[in-house]
This record gives structure tokens, sequence and C-alpha cells, in this order.
């Protein structure tokens, strides 16, 4: 595993969060402002919102795997029907269906890595296999086109939750809420460091403590936001999309 995927949960959003941990610590310093409160509102405001989110984004990554993999297994079953057909399909007809079974593969890997809501292409390409049906209703026989139609349900029902997961993600409201409160954490958390270590301490050890509170918080925040996008390469926890396609 490269440093560069460990190194992904670094943002123009940490370095924000850093730099203005840093300037507010500093400016509270100087004006020596310092008060004790209960840190319990950290859990409440900001860590029980975090691990709500990222258990909301890690069950649909979950979800997403096991529709990709009855999205497989729907193809891999419809190719493996007809390649079985040796009474009427020819294998021009049988190479036909599966270069379309492979368009819907390559399609659908591509319509969940670009993270689009447009879904009129591959609706397209899937309804290529009523077409094939149709358009050899003769050569096609009535059990091979209900086992057709039976997987292709599958398949219609693993893309269309596909599609949902895609497009729809944990409460966005509630991240909104996350953010704000780690960019205002350190207005309260710093002058409690402060009260707490006093001036008998270095001054950098309250910067740490601070510093790396807040490094860790937008860390989880960072986090959270790469498992909701699960399908565009980008983050250690993404899915592996390549190893779901039909002829990997």
């Amino acid at each position: 595993m490269s440093l560069n995927q460990y190194l992904s949960i670094l943002n123009y959003r940490t370095f924000f969060v850093l730099l203005s941990s840093f300037a507010i610590t500093f400016a509270l310093h100087y004006w020596n402002v310092d008060f004790s409160i209960d840190l319990t509102m950290l859990s409440i405001a900001i860590i029980f919102p975090l691990v709500f989110t990222i258990r909301g984004s890690f069950r649909r990554r979950e979800k997403a795997m096991e529709h990709l993999s009855q999205f497989r297994s729907a193809l891999k079953t419809l190719h493996n029907y007809v390649y079985c057909d040796d009474k009427l399909l020819t294998e021009d007809h049988k190479n036909e269906m599966f270069q379309i079974l492979v368009s819907i593969s390559e399609k659908t890997i591509s319509h969940l890595k670009e993270n689009t809501t447009e879904t009129k292409a591959l609706d397209q390409i899937v309804h290529q296999v009523q077409d094939f049906v149709i358009r050899y209703n003769t050569l096609v026989s009535g059990k091979l086109r209900d086992r057709i139609f039976r997987f292709m349900s599958d398949l219609h029902e693993s893309l269309e939750n596909l599609h949902a997961i895609n497009t729809h993600r944990t409460p966005i409201s509630l991240k909104a809420y996350c953010k704000i409160f780690i960019y205002l954490f350190p207005l309260v958390y710093a002058p409690t460091i402060l009260h707490t270590v006093g001036t008998s301490a270095p001054l950098f050890v309250t910067f740490f403590i601070v510093l790396l509170t807040q490094f860790i918080l937008v860390s989880l925040y960072n986090i959270q936001d790469q498992l909701e996008y699960p399908f565009d390469d980008y983050g250690l926890d993404d899915i592996n999309l390549e190893i779901f396609k039909i002829d990997r």
C-alpha cells in the first residue's frame, strides 16, 4: 500500500483547520483568555455525529458490495444460460449476447466511477438484452426466455440499488453540522487547555494538544467524506470495481 494512499486523508480542509487552530490558540494566549469548561460537549457536538455518519457510510459501502456481487452474478448467469443453448442459437448469437453483457458491465462501472446521476445511456445498453430476445424470438426457446427475464430482474434490481447508493448519501445537514463545530471547536478547546496546562508548562505543549486534537477530528471527517464516495478510487477504503466486471 503506497504512502500516497495514507496521505489521501490530508487535503485543503486539514491545513485550513490546523492553521486556524494555531492562529486562534496564539491569539487567545496573547490576550490571556482561558477558562474551564466541561469537554463532554466534545463527544455530544462532534464525536457522536462523526461516529454516526462514519457508521452510516460504512453500511452503504457494505450494501454496495452486496449489490455489485448480485450484479456480476446476474450477468454471469445470463451468459451461461445463453452459452449452454446448443439447439437454436449459433456462436455468433452467443458472442453478440456476450458483448452486450460486457457493455453493460463496462458502462455500469464507468457510471459509478464518474458519480453521475444521468442513467439514460446505461438504460439504453441494458435494454439491448430485451432487443436481443425480441430480434431472435424464433431462436430463443420459451424456457430460455423465461430464464433471461428472471435474471434480468435481478440485474435491474442491483443496478437501481447501486444507483441509489451512488446518488443518495448520509444526511448532508449532519455533515455540515460536524464541519462547522470542527472549525469552531478551538474557540472552546484552546482556552480550556490554556487553563488546564497553565503557565507551568511550555507553550508548545498547548499548541501540540490543540493541533493534535483538531488533526484527529478533521481526519475522521475526511475519512467519512471519502467513504461517502466508495466508487471513485480515491481513498483507502474504496471498492475495487474492476473485480466485479463480467470479464475480469
